[in-house]
């Protein structure tokens, strides 16, 4: 009798002698798909909890403003930036995409909650006063940038802006 077959006298009952060969083994099409799920687990924690865009460092434009042009589309690109406290600030935000997450841009702590049409240029100016991290994000909550605020005449490396925090940051 083939094993998986019901013994013929009692239909539902199969011997305990009568079990296929590869009962219990793995099969390839199942490690292929265990391997990719791990892999994909591992992207997403990756992406989520530990990437981080390059830092851009402020460049000075017309009468001494800090300015950063920033793309806006599925996230902030810059997401890190670099700033002298004490000196006027312009960020360019150019929204390249029509999601309703990103129809603003919010940053708190400078009292700005500003509308970002599609396909736009929008320009967002303030002086940042204390040296700090102050993160920006969208309405929702969703997209999340980080604004790096130095000591007046000190420049870090773009990179590795996160070395500096300050104690009176709230």
């Amino acid at each position: 009798m083939p094993c998986g077959s019901n013994h013929p006298l009692r239909p539902a009952a199969v011997p305990p002698a009568c079990r296929c060969a590869n009962e219990g083994s793995v099969t390839s099409t199942q490690i292929a798909v265990t391997a990719l799920g791990a892999v994909a687990i591992v992207w997403v924690l990756w992406y989520f909890l530990f990437s981080r865009g390059t830092a851009v460092a402020a460049t000075a434009g017309a009468g001494g403003v800090q300015e950063v042009h920033v793309t806006v589309k599925g996230g902030y690109t810059p997401d890190t930036i670099v700033v002298q406290a004490g000196t006027p600030v312009r960020l360019q935000f150019y929204r390249d995409e029509t999601a309703d997450c990103s129809e603003r841009v919010v940053l708190e702590r400078f009292g700005i909650d500003q509308q970002l049409p599609a396909f736009q240029t929008t320009t967002v100016e303030f002086t940042p006063e204390q040296p700090g991290e102050y993160p920006f994000r969208c309405g929702m909550n969703m997209l999340k940038g980080l604004l790096v605020v130095e000591p007046p005449g000190e420049r870090r490396a773009a990179s590795s802006p996160h070395k500096f925090h300050d104690a009176r940051r709230e």
